[in-house]
């Protein structure tokens, strides 16, 4: 059996990679000034991005956005959720 590397007395402890540690989840404010629950996943079927209406392909990372502030509360939200490629993501947060 192996064991495990000690970190040496003195040496810092390695920086905490938070998104990694939330599972991918972040939150965002978009320009509008509504905070929306973002995480990057991969496809694992075909979805149709809101922001170019192009084609999500199996198997492509994307980014898959919903509200924080639903009307109808959490589950609703999280129903409405989409999935955006990353990049049409980042522009539609910038207009």
């Amino acid at each position: 059996m192996r064991r495990p590397r000690k970190r040496p007395y003195g040496e810092p402890h390695p920086e905490l990679d938070l998104t990694r540690a939330l599972g991918g989840v972040r939150r965002e404010t978009g320009r509008s000034g509504r905070s929306f629950t973002v995480r990057t996943v991969r496809a694992e079927k075909t979805y149709t991005c809101p922001g170019c209406n192009g084609t999500i392909q199996v198997g492509v990372s994307h980014v898959v956005a919903w509200s924080e502030d639903h009307l109808f509360g959490a589950e609703a939200a999280l129903a409405e959720r989409r999935h955006w490629h990353s990049g049409c993501w980042s522009q539609a947060r910038h207009r």
